[in-house]
């Protein structure tokens, strides 16, 4: 969904020269797509799932190309190199660091339930593996606890402390928003420049010297 979305705004922007209102639509859908995520529950059904990966999944793709087309507009020619670089690494860093952060706040949510699973009569040693660092590890084991209140009670902790997670993110994703809305626009060259960097460039300034010696 992602690729496709990508590809179509891709073709939009070399029609139209636009890139501006796709990050704003990127980034209003991906808002509300990813809002939609809190509502995920026990009793979600897979259509619903789909539904609301499908909208988040639109948003996301309208960001795939249209941030660095808009970052190419204000930059030199020789420096669309070193910008191109740059974002892509800093949007590694973040997704990277976004995983951990939202790791941290789902075991922090399963960790407030401890009490509550507690209460389920789940006996210590399988609630040991619902709480803490161990409690993402052993998600895919719910399916293995026998007693149906206990296993419905450690999917009801999960969802909730997956909602805290959602929110994180859907907070992110307004912030992401707002700053969307301060992104100038500019205008796109159809006209190609070749610049020459690396040694090519370094051997071409170093010719006249060495025709002078």
């Amino acid at each position: 969904m992602e690729a496709v979305v990508g590809f179509c705004c891709g073709l939009y922007i070399h029609r139209t020269g636009r890139y501006v209102e796709l990050i704003w639509a990127g980034f209003l859908i991906a808002t509300l797509g990813t809002g939609l995520y809190i509502h995920l529950g026990v009793d979600t059904s897979l259509g619903e799932v789909i539904a609301f990966e499908i909208v988040a999944g639109l948003g996301m793709g309208c960001l795939f190309e249209a941030p660095i087309i808009a970052l190419h507009a204000f930059v030199e020619q020789d420096e669309v190199a070193t910008a191109s670089a740059t974002l892509g690494s800093v949007r590694n860093l973040w997704t990277s660091t976004s995983v951990v952060i939202g790791g941290i706040v789902l075991q922090n949510g399963m960790d407030i339930q401890q009490t509550r699973l507690r209460s389920a009569g789940l006996p210590e040693t399988l609630l040991s593996q619902y709480i803490g660092k161990d409690a993402v590890a052993n998600a895919g084991k719910m399916g293995q606890i026998a007693d149906p209140m206990q296993q419905f009670a450690v999917k009801s902790a999960f969802a909730w402390s997956m909602r805290n997670m959602w929110i994180m993110y859907t907070v992110i994703s307004a912030c992401g928003l707002i700053a969307a809305f301060f992104v100038s626009k500019g205008v796109l060259s159809k006209e190609h420049v070749e610049t020459q960097t690396g040694i090519k460039e370094k051997k071409k300034q170093q010719q006249p010297d060495e025709a002078d010696a």
